[in-house]
């Protein structure tokens, strides 16, 4: 009886844990859609521009970071992001290395009433968890996309299509 009553428990808590995760994944997938819906653009690309009209991005690894991304992921929103003529890049004024990125008019237009990103909203969720709590779930979810076999895939930036040509 013991080990089954243990089955059981361990049952409760994949249960509670797979509920939670569906529930993320459901406020992903609905928010990114309703971004997408209400300026034409990917939730990732409404996140990006969000940053930008705070403030301009002194170059591609600054935005990177403010995305909490790596550097060729956010290349790729900003690429398509350029396209459509919603920002622009320049060289900095601080480094003439570096690569400026900055909104334009139109991309100001875009986000018009657009609701909060949820990129947004999930990071300043897992800002509030204690630091050691926010560890171990880092940890956690680590060693369970290891255990899906999907550890290997790249991180790349929420709800942006990765463009299978190569090219933006």
């Amino acid at each position: 009886m013991g080990a089954q009553t243990s089955l059981q428990a361990d049952r409760k808590d994949v249960v509670a844990a797979l509920d939670a995760i569906r529930r993320m994944v459901r406020t992903l997938r609905t928010s990114a859609t309703d971004i997408e819906r209400s300026t034409g653009l990917s939730a990732a690309q409404t996140f990006v521009l969000a940053l930008l009209a705070e403030e301009p991005a002194e170059s591609m690894n600054d935005l990177a970071a403010r995305t909490l991304t790596d550097q060729s992921s956010v290349s790729v929103v900003v690429s398509r992001l350029e396209a459509k003529g919603l920002v622009e890049r320049g060289q900095s004024s601080s480094d003439a290395r570096r690569t400026r990125v900055r909104i334009t008019e139109a991309g100001r237009a875009r986000l018009a009433g657009r609701p909060v990103t949820v990129q947004a909203r999930l990071i300043r969720a897992l800002e509030t968890l204690p630091p050691m709590a926010l560890a171990q779930l880092g940890e956690h979810l680590t060693h369970v996309t290891m255990l899906m076999g999907s550890a290997h895939e790249p991180p790349s930036m929420l709800f942006e299509e990765d463009d299978p040509t190569g090219t933006t």
